[in-house]
């Protein structure tokens, strides 16, 4: 039997912490129990550390500038570094020699181009480097981070989310602490959980 969930909201948990998620319709056919870690101090400091645990040896840590940022600060911190590395959302007029890559977002629903300054690219050559996320979704953001890694002659050592959504749940290429819904919104006003192409070839093969 397939599962309805009620809005206005969504009922999360993780690392011992509770929070009530908002449904937003981002499409007629999709909608997203909002989790945005922006400025939840309380959730961040909860999952850096189990996020850490799961980390190989890293010399630098790289992420967009979006909601990931707090994490990355955070696991930053604890593992003692001096700074991270952050892909621009635009190209300043200070930034130098700068590589970019282009990619679609499933939360902005419009394509973006992430751009790293050249002083950037000098602290990755060469070194082991984790790239963190809030949410990995349809796997385009880190697509582009991975690519502007590989130009700057990083080595991705690993891909790190507090959550992973559809097909990305199912990828054995990326760390991340727990499952994340996206939502059909039903006529009854309703949301039922999508199941991804990987889910249910895996149901369908009785592997699920």
């Amino acid at each position: 039997m397939t599962t309805r969930y009620n809005p206005p909201y969504f009922d999360f948990e993780i690392c011992g912490v509770k929070r009530q998620l908002p449904f937003v319709k981002i499409k007629d056919d999709m909608a997203l129990a909002s989790f945005c870690i922006a400025s939840d101090t309380e959730l961040v400091q909860a999952v850096a550390p189990e996020l850490i645990k799961r980390l190989p040896e890293v010399d630098v840590l790289l992420t967009a500038e979006a909601k990931g940022i707090i994490l990355t600060y955070e696991i930053s911190r604890l593992l003692g570094m001096k700074d991270f590395v952050l892909a621009r959302k635009s190209n300043k007029p200070y930034m130098q020699n700068v590589l970019e890559a282009t990619v679609y977002s499933i939360t902005t629903q419009a394509k973006q181009t992430l751009y790293l300054d050249g002083c950037d690219v000098e602290k990755l050559r060469g070194k082991r480097v984790a790239i963190i996320d809030d949410v990995f979704a349809t796997g385009n953001s880190l697509a582009a981070l991975e690519k502007l890694a590989t130009l700057a002659g990083a080595n991705i050592v690993a891909k790190a989310a507090v959550l992973a959504e559809l097909d990305s749940v199912y990828r054995d290429d990326v760390i991340f602490l727990k499952e994340h819904y996206v939502f059909t919104p039903n006529p009854d006003g309703t949301f039922t959980p999508i199941e991804c192409d990987e889910k249910k070839r895996r149901r369908e093969t009785g592997k699920e």
